[in-house]
């Protein structure tokens, strides 16, 4: 099944269920929102499915036309918000280009930090900044909601604990993430804000495409309505989203509702593109010896997608417009 939170003037939106071509919704009668169907996900899993099964079958009552721009982010309000760095190929660039070796740990351990997670964008929100100076990037990646994960859980049951899945633009400020790391604290004003997909869909819902613990589909980005990326996420994600639940888990229990990023999609396939404006400077740094792609500017639009098999938008898209802050 699929599922958005539609704006109603609220801080949290009203939980609706989509229609599998994303062209129909309907609202939910006793969850309100997504956070509550969460908190008893075993039987609001259960009204949910029916709800979504009567709608892919033209018989839910009160259906109405979706529109992708009425979308908050699923979760707006999230518990956590823990964003790895599972694709390798993105790690090992960025660091080669500024001559750093890649540490043996990284191919063993996940790399992740916490963001803010208490106003989440929807898809078509702007991408708010006061300077262009600050180096505002893009990321295209994979997310997953899971439901109460224990401390210390292994990798295999922790993908049990995924309970829904989506697209995610984890917004970066590169000129501030010098400055911040130099202090020995990590990311803070250079994360802002992460924008989500217009749905979250079951893992079910995406068939052999959800294997692993990987979404085997291409991500595909478009920055300024050219295409620049087009890569898989499935093959070179190197630590699947049970091992990134896990190492999230490690030393304390993550709630009901809590957020697990898989970092910028990668491959090291030159001819797929890339994901993040960095990764392309990265390359340009290796192969010229200085970066020539310059960072977004106000204006600039970004858009995220994932079709399936047969051409049709899974999640629905992220279309952002970068916005001068007021």
């Amino acid at each position: 099944m699929k599922l958005a939170s539609l704006k109603d003037g609220s801080r949290d939106g009203q939980l609706a269920v989509v229609s599998r071509d994303l062209k129909y919704a309907v609202y939910v009668q006793g969850f309100t929102r997504l956070q509550q169907a969460l908190d008893d996900w075993s039987f609001a899993s259960s009204v949910l499915q029916d709800l979504s099964d009567a709608l892919n079958a033209g018989r839910a009552q009160h259906a109405f036309d979706f529109d992708p721009g009425q979308c908050m982010a699923p979760l707006p309000r999230a518990y956590q918000w823990a964003d790895g760095s599972a694709y390798l190929n993105h790690v090992e660039l960025v660091r080669k280009a500024r001559g750093a070796d890649m540490p043996a740990s990284f191919s063993s351990e996940p790399l992740m930090y916490q963001g803010a997670s208490d106003a989440m964008l929807g898809a078509r929100d702007p991408i708010l900044a006061v300077s262009e100076d600050w180096g505002i990037d893009f990321e295209a990646e994979v997310a997953v909601v899971t439901d109460d994960v224990a401390m210390g859980v292994d990798a295999e049951t922790a993908l049990n604990h995924v309970r829904l899945v989506m697209l995610a633009n984890d917004v970066s400020l590169r000129d501030l993430i010098p400055a911040e790391l130099a202090k020995g604290f990590g990311f803070f004003q250079s994360k802002p804000a992460s924008s989500f997909s217009p749905v979250a869909v079951t893992p079910d819902e995406l068939g052999g495409a959800w294997r692993a613990g990987r979404l085997h589909l291409d991500m595909q980005v478009q920055w300024n309505r050219r295409v620049v990326g087009t890569a898989n996420a499935g093959p070179e994600m190197h630590f699947h989203f049970g091992q990134l639940i896990a190492h999230a888990a490690k030393t304390r229990r993550l709630a009901a509702g809590s957020i697990v990023g898989s970092g910028t999609v990668s491959s090291r396939d030159r001819s797929r593109g890339y994901s993040c404006i960095a990764e392309q400077r990265a390359l340009e740094m290796i192969e010229h010896g200085e970066a020539r792609t310059a960072f977004m500017r106000f204006g600039d639009t970004v858009r995220i997608e994932m079709l399936d098999a047969q051409g049709r938008s899974v999640f629905g898209a992220i279309e952002q417009t970068v916005v001068r802050a007021p």
